[in-house]
């Protein structure tokens, strides 16, 4: 049985304009790597409404589960809650389990509860809260899809949350092999090589330093014997 399949939504002008690089990505792929899902799609969109929500609706058609991350602060642009509402059909409002969570926060730490900070509370109908240690305001799932904040400690912390309430497959395994060629002279084996070995993954990263010219080969797969005797087969193909 094929592992179960995920995508991920990056959301925000502030990584298309490169004001802010992404981390949540590399994250992600390293969690659900280690579960067995095989993240196949990451998607960026500027913070438009009927952008976010064209995708949310292409991805949770295309894959088993998607991850967003940012837009779902206290200000004017933190507009991904109600697109994931519209991409589903669903009414959203103030919730007050959530409202609840952010009030009892804010007043332990004498901080005012205004309107724009209930936005946070604002949860699709239906949904369900994901969990936020770090800094309260939770995210939420509705259907397939993971809403959660793009600031990275809080994304890990709600991954970490979601995570064990998914179902994996077997977790992806690699090794990988220095060849001192050229691609030229190792493209025709490692071609045979993949025809041999349909379920595995094959791919080659070149690289050149000191005016030596090579690629490291790496062979990703979910079963270790398939894996052990393809790279025993590139090891006798190029030895050291």
């Amino acid at each position: 049985m094929p592992n179960p399949t995920a995508a991920m939504l990056v959301i925000g002008d502030e990584i298309l304009s490169g004001r802010t690089r992404d981390a949540n990505m590399y994250f992600l792929a390293g969690e659900l790597t280690k579960m067995g899902i095989d993240l196949k799609e990451v998607r960026v969109v500027s913070d438009d409404a009927p952008s976010i929500t064209a995708a949310v609706k292409a991805l949770s058609e295309a894959y088993d589960e998607v991850f967003t991350s940012g837009g779902i602060g206290p200000t004017h642009d933190d507009i991904t809650a109600d697109c994931i509402a519209a991409a589903f059909g669903r009414s959203i409002d103030v919730r007050e389990d959530a409202r609840d969570l952010l009030v009892s926060h804010w007043e332990a730490r004498g901080t005012e509860v205004t309107e724009a900070r209930l936005r946070m509370a604002r949860i699709p109908e239906g949904a369900a809260l994901i969990d936020n240690p770090v800094s309260i305001a939770p995210g939420f799932t509705l259907e397939n899809v993971h809403v959660m904040a793009g600031v990275p400690a809080v994304f890990e912390a709600m991954v970490a949350t979601v995570l064990p309430g998914l179902t994996g497959g077997k977790p992806l395994l690699s090794q990988s092999l220095r060849i001192n060629r050229g691609e030229g002279e190792i493209a025709g084996p490692l071609r045979v090589l993949a025809q041999d070995f349909p379920d595995l993954s094959i791919g080659s990263y070149p690289f050149q330093r000191d005016g030596v010219y090579g690629a490291t080969i790496v062979i990703r797969g979910s079963e270790g014997p398939q894996v052990d005797a393809a790279m025993a087969r590139l090891a006798e193909t190029f030895p050291a």
